[in-house]
């Protein structure tokens, strides 16, 4: 089932701006091996989903699969053949915003050639180009 918030405050929200680098949730903290986006987008709750089959599949029951985003924010669509005004669209999906540098997937308990092999699965399913993070060890 897709990522979705239990609650919230208000039912709709507005686009925003995609400025910047990502300051926080940058650097990889619970696995070894982390999938970092290289542009800003928005990620849904289903792609982050199918991201998270594709990985645990490949892994065959061994490791751990980490999400670091959650898709919070509510993006409303109108339905097909309505006209103009009437105001704005219902909620339609549920959206995580990234900014480049964020880590959005890490994994943790296999060797280094497995982990790419599952990342890579992800990271053809995610609408951002990514890359492979590594745990800095003096940290």
């Amino acid at each position: 089932m897709a990522l979705m918030p239990k609650r919230i405050k208000h039912r709709k929200q507005m686009r925003g701006k995609m400025r910047g680098n990502a300051t926080r949730g940058n650097t990889v903290a619970f696995g070894d091996f982390g999938l970092q986006t290289k542009d800003a987008g928005w990620v849904t709750g289903r792609q982050l989903e199918a991201g998270r089959i594709a990985a645990t599949h490949y892994l065959h029951r061994e490791g751990r699969v980490y999400i670091r985003v959650f898709p919070d924010k509510p993006i409303s669509s109108k339905p097909l053949e309505t006209r103009m005004g009437k105001g704005k669209g219902e909620p339609a999906a549920w959206v995580a915003v990234v900014k480049p540098g964020t880590v959005i997937f890490e994994i943790g308990g296999v060797d280094e050639l497995t982990a790419k092999g599952a990342l890579r699965r992800i990271a053809a399913k995610m609408p951002v180009r990514c890359r492979m993070a590594y745990r800095r060890h003096g940290m």
